[in-house]
């Protein structure tokens, strides 16, 4: 299983995993699933932060990036044509960072874990929190 966690989703594993579903929880502790994190979620975060609309333990640079590394997370980096695929999305939702993350998931095969039901509107596959 491919797993591309969602912002609240990585969020709520590091801070407060009991937020997640069950299932979900089960899925990001087992070792043998392959767990993402999109660089545009690192984006988020950081203007969130930077606006003052969030706040974390730390830094994004600091505290975020190595917790996710430690979650056993990759990176999933955003490509050129991933960023362009955006314009060709039905717009059953609006927030740009979700977006990118529903066209990554579809060109590389991963499951969204998400809570958020938009996702569902995009034949994507999706793993509910």
């Amino acid at each position: 299983m491919r797993l591309l966690l969602d912002t609240h989703v990585v969020l709520w594993a590091l801070g407060d995993p009991d937020r997640l579903a069950p299932v979900a929880r089960t899925a990001i502790a087992d070792a043998t699933v392959e767990l993402a994190v999109s660089t545009a979620t690192v984006w988020e975060l950081a203007i969130k932060v930077g606006l003052g609309k969030l706040r974390l333990p730390g830094s994004v640079a600091q505290w975020f990036v190595p917790a996710v590394v430690e979650l056993g997370a990759q990176w999933l980096e955003v490509t050129a044509i991933e960023a362009a695929a955006v314009e060709t999305l039905p717009t059953h939702h609006r927030d740009p960072f979700d977006r990118l993350l529903i066209v990554q998931a579809l060109a590389g095969g991963w499951t969204l874990v998400t809570a958020d039901a938009a996702f569902a509107g995009y034949g994507v596959p999706v793993l509910h929190t």
